[in-house]
């Protein structure tokens, strides 16, 4: 338990950087080898990251350890057009910041042959920008956003049954936020918290929400899943109660899914995933953002507006195949549906997650020691959300389009204690 001790923190303080995810702001997957299977875990788990996908995969791993890191490269741009101000129309580049590094970490223990313990830290984020120059629109300075979601989430395990697995898990979330050139909506005809919108630095929030799982041999091929992750209420973002409904409230959307794994062959196998993400049930999220601005829904209020994101529904699709005793070679593909209105794209130039098609490859192979190297790819391809009605008359009229697409390379080592 040492270790254990001494790396969560760590991964901890690390996780808490700048991140980046893909499913709206929720990463395509957790661990190296789901990402290279694009992200598929509901009923496969692979590693000591399980919990985060669904918490009883823990009890189908053993005794095990596993870290990694995963460099992410997204390019995020938007596009003013239209507008009765000239000057503002072109296109604006969200790239200052481009790389970064996810870390991860996970560790399990058989405590006796039906109970397991453990513990899986990972991280979300997605709502990042940082752009070159300001956006007349916004504010006077370059504007920008950081969000970053950190869960450290211990873990228990049952076997009810010989073919059945019970887990639930704490999900401790920890988050960090930053906003900055949005000094057009940092006065009293906008917020209900004049001073706290914008360039106040970072700042910080946490909570603790539930999330459990089960997962069923059904047959000697077959293995289903489900899950189910609560909403997190979040302690509020103070220096942001200005930009944030409710006074700065932030939480953590609810979330839940089904899955299946195929052993096709003794060295294929298939699985699947079907996930929904509630983000309309976060206000701060889900609400309209300018069209619901207006007198009584100041931003920052209990009616304030939010970025008008909708719910996404996921499907993970994944291949796993054995080529030798040494060497597993992974591929998958994962579509989520689009979060951001075309109405609503002027607010979410802060926060463009309009990715929907990613492609992923991985493979892992077994060292002499009988630990494990991991790797996975992914790329999403470019995508375009243009905007309808997006521009109200009273900010200039015209549109806000926002582009998007991403590339990350992980690498995991982990071995069974």
């Amino acid at each position: 338990m040492k270790i254990i001790r001494t790396l969560v923190p760590l991964f901890a303080a690390l996780a808490a950087s700048h991140v980046h995810a893909t499913d709206g702001y929720f990463a395509h997957g957790y661990g190296i080898k789901s990402k290279g299977m694009g992200g598929v875990g509901i009923a496969l788990p692979q590693d000591a990251l399980a919990a985060a996908t669904n918490p009883a995969g823990m009890g189908l791993i053993g005794d095990r350890i596993d870290f990694g890191a995963t460099l992410f490269q997204p390019r995020r741009e938007s596009e003013i057009s239209g507008s009765m101000n000239p000057d503002i129309n072109r296109t604006y580049d969200a790239n200052d910041s481009k790389n970064f590094v996810i870390p991860e970490f996970g560790y399990n223990r058989v405590i006796s042959p039906d109970v397991t313990l453990g513990v899986s830290v990972y991280a979300n984020g997605g709502m990042n920008t940082d752009y070159k120059e300001p956006i007349p629109l916004l504010g006077s300075s370059r504007p920008g956003v950081d969000l970053a979601q950190l869960f450290i989430a211990p873990t228990a395990t049952w076997k009810v049954t010989p073919n059945h697995t019970l887990g639930i898990a704490l999900n401790l979330a920890y988050q960090r936020f930053q906003a900055k050139g949005l000094q057009k909506f940092d006065n009293q005809n906008f917020t209900a918290y004049p001073g706290h919108v914008t360039n106040n630095g970072h700042d910080y929030s946490r909570g603790i929400g539930v999330h459990v799982g089960w997962i069923g041999q059904i047959t000697d091929t077959v293995t289903l899943g489900a899950t189910y992750r609560s909403k997190t209420h979040m302690s509020r973002f103070s220096k942001y109660k200005g930009l944030f409904a409710e006074g700065g409230d932030f939480d953590i959307p609810a979330t839940y899914g089904l899955g299946i794994a195929v052993k096709a062959t003794p060295a294929l196998t298939l699985a699947a995933d079907v996930q929904r993400i509630e983000y309309s049930d976060v206000d701060s999220v889900g609400r309209l953002s300018l069209s619901n601005l207006g007198a009584g829904n100041a931003l920052g209020s209990a009616n304030g507006p939010g970025f008008g994101w909708r719910d996404v529904d996921v499907v993970k699709l994944g291949a796993s195949y054995q080529w030798n005793s040494q060497l597993t070679v992974r591929a998958g593909y994962n579509h989520s549906s689009q979060p951001v209105r075309s109405g609503e794209t002027l607010f979410n130039v802060l926060a463009p997650g309009v990715v929907k098609d990613h492609v992923t490859f991985g493979a892992t192979w077994v060292l002499p020691n009988k630990s494990e190297l991991s790797f996975a790819y992914y790329h999403a391809f470019e995508e375009k959300v243009s905007g309808k009605n997006s521009i109200p008359d009273n900010f200039g009229g015209g549109e806000a389009d926002l582009k998007m697409r991403q590339n990350a390379l992980g690498i995991a080592y982990g071995w069974n204690l």
